[in-house]
């Protein structure tokens, strides 16, 4: 769970049904206090799987449960504060799990359960679940710029969380950085290729270059004796 909400409805699970609670699918009865959170949850499973332009007002509706009369009182700038708020609330999901890792004593380890979650999770879609701060990023949205900037800012602080992990385990500031922005971008086109070629092929294939690349760079990072094993 992170922040009440379950995994799945963030990055994994099927899509495209009424918003759901409980570890056995049963409906949720919606209640008005929480539409604001479920609003918000909705639109960020939407994104995944429907991309930023599809994700209307209508279908975060009809998705979460919420009441109409509920979207401009928590959401006055409309559509875009939502999208907006849900592409935060996933980042800090992303965000949440890369900052349990910096704590971790095998760094290979950790990025190899970082693509193993994606991986499981685009299975368990059965391929339709991308990412939804990748679905903000590739659109234009001409009409609330605001969006790329809070991808970018998203995205920015994946690669930070990772630096420090890599940091933390004796690489260079430089090399942690420049390692960290490319395990992002790894992760995220394959995942991309994955959902366009209903294989987790190119996952597992950028998965294994990633760990044997860390492997290498921390043999060599300075002061090292013997870095981890394969």
């Amino acid at each position: 769970m992170f922040y009440g909400i379950p995994h799945k409805l963030l990055i994994g699970s099927p899509l495209g049904r009424p918003y759901v609670h409980g570890e056995g699918g049963e409906r949720m009865s919606p209640r008005r206090s929480d539409s604001r959170d479920r609003m918000i949850l909705s639109a960020a499973a939407l994104l995944r799987e429907y991309g930023a332009s599809a994700t209307s007002i209508d279908r975060v509706l009809a998705h979460s449960g919420a009441p109409r009369g509920s979207v401009y009182h928590h959401f006055p700038d409309g559509r875009a504060q939502l999208i907006d708020e849900a592409v935060a609330l996933a980042g800090d999901f992303i965000a949440g799990l890369i900052d349990a890792a910096v704590q971790a004593d095998d760094p290979v380890a950790a990025v190899d359960a970082f693509f193993l979650l994606w991986r499981d999770r685009l299975v368990e879609s059965g391929f339709r679940a991308g990412c939804p701060i990748v679905a903000v990023a590739v659109e234009t949205n001409d009409d609330a710029p605001q969006l790329a900037r809070s991808a970018a800012a998203v995205f920015a602080r994946w690669q930070e969380a990772l630096a420090a992990l890599l940091l933390r385990h004796g690489l260079s500031e430089e090399r942690s950085r420049r390692l960290g922005a490319f395990i992002i971008a790894a992760v995220e086109g394959a995942v991309i290729m994955c959902r366009a070629e209903q294989s987790t092929a190119p996952i597992e294939a950028a998965a294994a270059e990633i760990h044997d690349l860390l492997l290498y760079a921390l043999r060599d990072r300075p002061g090292a004796e013997s870095g981890p094993r394969p």
